[in-house]
């Protein structure tokens, strides 16, 4: 930002350039559109904020955010407690929340296994995860991590850890997408299709 802006502005620019996917461009334009908020609208803005930081933490059972002890999902009695979908983020489960298909409870992992970033088992809520199966709850564990080199490193790595547990461990299908074709597919997209095809 020009050194011409007031310190505060270019400040709050560079706090809105730190979030994900914004560049300065952007962050120049959040911080000019909070300026023209009202004194109330702002205080509003600064109060969800820290709101958030105070009042959300991970849920006890499968380390999605919540404000509660339980998230609302894990305290859902007509869930399936059986089956854990076990996801990188919270994100996901919002992902698959939208199909109004999956009636079990999750786990979030809070990332995936990737040496080059730094990122261990350690890392990741995994220990939390083992936890849960060795409670006895759950009859099957579905893998939902992403199919890329780290979502599928991490969906072995778990997989073999709870095996031994006596519990079932699936991983999702991938492969085309509804309405694709298949001129369009690249060659990972394919395989994984011709991987995971199915009677018909």
């Amino acid at each position: 930002m020009a050194e011409t802006n007031a310190l505060p502005l270019v400040l709050l620019t560079e706090q809105f350039a730190k979030l994900p996917g914004i560049g300065m461009k952007s962050a120049q334009r959040l911080a000019y559109h909070v300026m023209r908020m009202s004194d109330k609208d702002a205080e509003a803005f600064a109060n969800a904020v820290l709101n958030v930081h105070k009042n959300v933490h991970l849920c006890k059972e499968c380390q999605n955010y919540t404000d509660r002890h339980l998230c609302p999902i894990c305290d859902d009695d007509r869930r399936d407690h059986g089956v854990i979908c076990v996801v990188e983020s919270p994100q996901d489960i919002t992902a698959i929340e939208r199909t109004g298909e999956y009636k079990g409870v999750y786990h979030v992992l809070h990332g995936l296994i990737s040496p080059i970033n730094g990122v261990s088992p350690d890392d990741l809520k995994i220990k939390e995860l083992l936890a849960r199966i060795n409670s006895g709850t759950a009859d099957e564990v579905i893998m939902a991590t992403n199919p890329t080199v780290e979502g599928d490193a991490t969906a072995f790595y778990i997989s073999k850890l709870l095996k031994p547990l006596g519990v079932k461990v699936t991983r999702l299908a991938f492969g085309l997408p509804i309405g694709g074709q298949l001129e369009y597919a690249d060659e990972i997209t394919l395989y994984k299709a011709l991987e995971n095809r199915s009677e018909i």
